[in-house]
C-alpha cells in the first residue's frame, strides 16, 4: 500500500476495493439466480409439464424408473460431452487459492466456459457446491481488472485477493471466513501430512492498514448480495439455527456426537481415495465418468432424496421437517452425502464440497436428536462442526465458516468439536 504515493490514487484504490466487492458480491447473486431458477425450470416446470405427479413418470414405456435418472443421466451425458469438446474443467477452491496467493492473479481466459462449467453440475442436482468454479470466474474477472489499472499503481494486482474474499463472503454469508481463506496455505485448511491438527497451515494475518482495506471489499461483496436479495429474491447462505438449549443431557452427549461426526468425515475420504482410483482405472473418458457419476446420484436420489442438491436449501426444509423422517433415514442421508460429493468431483461433476458436507452434518445432528432425545440444535452443531473438522482439520476455520449459521451461545461445544475431529489422526490409508 505505501507505493501508493499520490493521494489521487491512493482514493481511486479505495473506491476501485468497493467496486470490486460489490461487483464480486453481484457476480454471485447473480449465478445464484441463474441456478436457482434453473434448477426450479428442470426439477419443478418440467415434471408438472409431463403430468408427472410423482418421483415416477406418470405414463410412457419408462414409466417404472424415477425422474431423477433421466435428469441425472442426461445430466451426465451433457457435462461429459462439454468438458470432451471444450476440455474445460474447473479448478477445486483450493487450486484457486493457490493461484492467487502464488501469483496474485488467476486466468481469465475462457471465463464464458468455466461459467457454464460450474453450472452445469448444479442443475442437474449434483450434491456439491457452488464455490469452486465461482470463486475461479470471479477471480478471474478481478484479474482483468486489475491488469488495466495497473499503471495506477501496482497494489491495483491486489484486486484480485480483494475479489475472492468478497466472493467467498457473499458466497457463505459468513465474513471471517471469507477474510481468512484467501490467506490460508488451502481454502479448506488440509495438510498433506498426517493429517492431524499439529500439520495444518498458519496463517499470516495482514498490517492493521490492508485490513481496513480487505474490509472494505468484504462489506461491499457481502452488502451488495444482501441487497440484490432483498429487492430481486434470489440467493443462498447458510442455515441460520435458533439458539441451543445445553444442559447435563447435551453435555454427556458431546464427545460421542463429535466421534460420530469425525466417522462421516472419515467417510468423505474413503469415498474420494476410492473414487480416484476408480477415475484413474477409466481414463481419458470424460463421458463415461459423467454418465457414471450421474447414475450413482439418480440411485442416491432415488433412495434417499436429501442426497441431491447443494444442500442448503434442503437444510433450511429440515428444520420445519426432520421430525417426520426417521433416525435412520437422516442419519443415512449425512453419511451418503458425504459420500457422494467426493465421487461425483472426481467423476466429473466438479464443484466444492463445503455445503454438502455441511448438510451430512445436519442431518447427522437431526436424525441423532431423534435417537438421543438431546436438545436438536446442540445434536446439529457438534455433528456438522466434528464432520466439517474432519474434512477441513482446521478447527479456526470451521468456526469462522458456522459462526452464521449458529448463535455465539453454542461456540465452545462447536470449538470442541472441531478440535476433537481435526486433532484425532485420519486413518493411514486416508491420508494423502
Amino acid at each position: 500500500m505505501d507505493n501508493l504515493a499520490k493521494p489521487k490514487n491512493r482514493a481511486l484504490f479505495l473506491v476501485s476495493v468497493a467496486v470490486t466487492g460489490a461487483f464480486a458480491g453481484a457476480a454471485v447473486w447473480l449465478f445464484f439466480f441463474a441456478m436457482e431458477h434453473g434448477i426450479d425450470y428442470l426439477w419443478t416446470e418440467i415434471p408438472h409439464m409431463l403430468g408427472v405427479a410423482s418421483p415416477e413418470l406418470a405414463s410412457g414405456p419408462f414409466g417404472f424408473l424415477p425422474y431423477p435418472f433421466f435428469v441425472c443421466l442426461l445430466g451426465g451425458l451433457l457435462i461429459g460431452l462439454y468438458e470432451k469438446m471444450t476440455g474445460t474443467k474447473t479448478d477445486d477452491l483450493n487450486q484457486v487459492m493457490a493461484k492467487v496467493k502464488q501469483d496474485g492473479r488467476y486466468p481469465y481466459d475462457n471465463l464464458g466456459k468455466l461459467s457454464l462449467a460450474a453450472l452445469l453440475p448444479l442443475l442437474f442436482g449434483g450434491s456439491i457446491g457452488p464455490e469452486a468454479g465461482l470463486t475461479g470466474v470471479i477471480a478471474g474477472l478481478c484479474s482483468w481488472v486489475g491488469d488495466r489499472m495497473r499503471r495506477f499503481g501496482a497494489e491495483f494486482r491486489e484486486l484480485t485477493l480483494l475479489g475472492t474474499q468478497a466472493a467467498l463472503t457473499a458466497l457463505f454469508t459468513a465474513p471471517i471466513f471469507g477474510f481468512v481463506a484467501p490467506l490460508a496455505g488451502s481454502a479448506d485448511g488440509r495438510g498433506a501430512g498426517e493429517g492431524s491438527a499439529s500439520d495444518e497451515i498458519t496463517i499470516k494475518l495482514p498490517k492493521a492498514q490492508k485490513t481496513v482495506v480487505y474490509g472494505i471489499a468484504i462489506a461491499g461483496g457481502l452488502g451488495t448480495y444482501l441487497l440484490l436479495g432483498q429487492l430481486m429474491g434470489g440467493g443462498m447462505g447458510m442455515p441460520r439455527f435458533e439458539a441451543a438449549e445445553v444442559g447435563n443431557l447435551e453435555l454427556v452427549w458431546l464427545i460421542p456426537l463429535a466421534l460420530v461426526g469425525t466417522v462421516c468425515g472419515w467417510l468423505y475420504f474413503v469415498s474420494e481415495h476410492a473414487s480416484e482410483a476408480l477415475s484413474h482405472a477409466i481414463g481419458e473418458r470424460p463421458v463415461v465418468k459423467a454418465m457414471l457419476a450421474g447414475l450413482a446420484l439418480a440411485i442416491c436420489g432415488t433412495v434417499l432424496p436429501y442426497t441431491m442438491f447443494a444442500g442448503e436449501t434442503q437444510a433450511d426444509v429440515l428444520m420445519e421437517t426432520y421430525l417426520t423422517i426417521p433416525a435412520g433415514v437422516l442419519i443415512a442421508t449425512g453419511l451418503v452425502k458425504a459420500m457422494l460429493t467426493p465421487a461425483l468431483i472426481n467423476l466429473g461433476w466438479r464443484g466444492g464440497h463445503f455445503f454438502p458436507v455441511i448438510f451430512s452434518g445436519v442431518s447427522l445432528g437431526y436424525g441423532l436428536a431423534i435417537l438421543t432425545g438431546a436438545d436438536p440444535v446442540f445434536c446439529v452443531a457438534v455433528c456438522t462442526a466434528s464432520t466439517m473438522g474432519a474434512v477441513m482439520r482446521q478447527p479456526v476455520m470451521v468456526v469462522g465458516l458456522l459462526l452464521m449459521c449458529f448463535p455465539l451461545k453454542g461456540i465452545v461445544c462447536m470449538i470442541i468439536a472441531a478440535v476433537i475431529a481435526a486433532g484425532i489422526p485420519l486413518p493411514k490409508p486416508l491420508r494423502k
